[in-house]
């Protein structure tokens, strides 16, 4: 008896500490100072982070900063994860669209928070918070896609690489500039583009620091369509409809095939195995399941 309740108790235990390892990677005790950072960022006002979401479970999550190309300033970035929070919390979603305001998607970080920023305590704690935000935004259970229009440049490339897909039009360009400014990407760009097209092709993309059109994206993997539309209000139209197509269903499937490639992509076989146990069982003899039976669902 008390072996198969310690057992429990450390299977227990081991998700939870699962858990919060998939969901923040940065705490006290890594030297991360969240509070001294936010009250950094809020010294550098401007721009907003709108989310949309509608009675389909689509949210379109929206860069407004057209003045500066849409790039982050300080609130901004408090902004971006107010809004990860809430799409957390969204129990109906099922599918994302990231993209910016005024024919662009962003052109990094405003530089003047870059250069009010530089000593290398505050520039750890923002690294750590924007990659602790962008980790999150990649777990959420949402099929989530980057809508790149004109520019996504620096922190606006790293974006990207934080969604499931990537959208172009025509003309746009994806171009990671760290190497311009002395840098390396911290938003965690980096070891996500490796996972997106390997480690030649992103080493060549950052040590070039040369733009990516729609056709090279599309050729390395970086990409996963043209779409014909490059301006108004087409293009986010043309957005939806790709990802409907995997977003149509009802949301618990939806969001339980994201969480099963999540942990499929991150988590040791084993753990990844028996997290898809467990998200399987809470779809087994569920809603969806029983109607797909009873309606005799064909595959053809």
């Amino acid at each position: 008896m008390f072996i198969s309740v310690w057992n429990n108790f450390l299977q227990t235990a081991k998700e939870r500490i699962l858990h919060q390892r998939r969901m923040f990677l940065y705490s006290s005790a890594h030297g991360y100072e969240e509070e001294l950072v936010k009250e950094k960022l809020k010294q550098f006002a401007g721009g907003s982070v709108q989310l949309s979401k509608d009675d389909n479970g689509i949210g379109i999550l929206t860069l407004n900063n057209p003045k500066l190309m849409n790039a982050f300033t300080g609130t901004m970035i408090l902004e971006l994860q107010e809004r990860v929070t809430e799409l957390e919390n969204w129990q109906d979603g099922k599918g994302l669209i990231v993209c910016g305001a005024g024919n662009t998607f962003c052109s990094g970080s405003d530089l003047n928070a870059v250069k009010a920023m530089l000593n290398p305590k505050d520039g750890m704690n923002m690294c750590m918070f924007m990659q602790n935000t962008l980790t999150r935004l990649m777990r959420l259970p949402l099929i989530s896609v980057a809508l790149v229009q004109g520019k996504a440049f620096g922190g606006g490339a790293e974006l990207t690489t934080a969604c499931d897909f990537r959208l172009m039009t025509p003309g746009s360009e994806i171009r990671f500039v760290h190497k311009h400014m002395g840098l390396v990407p911290g938003w965690g760009g980096a070891a996500r583009l490796v996972r997106i097209v390997g480690d030649g092709a992103a080493l060549q993309l950052l040590s070039g620091a040369a733009g990516v059109d729609p056709k090279r994206a599309l050729s390395l993997g970086l990409s996963d369509k043209t779409l014909s539309s490059s301006d108004g209000t087409g293009v986010l139209e043309e957005a939806q409809a790709w990802l409907s197509q995997y977003t149509e269903g009802p949301a618990s499937v939806i969001r339980a095939a994201k969480k099963v490639v999540a942990v499929g992509r991150e988590l040791p076989l084993e753990d990844a195995l028996r997290t898809e146990k467990d998200v399987f069982g809470t779809l087994w003899g569920g809603p969806a399941n029983l109607q797909a039976l009873a309606r005799r669902a064909k595959h053809n």
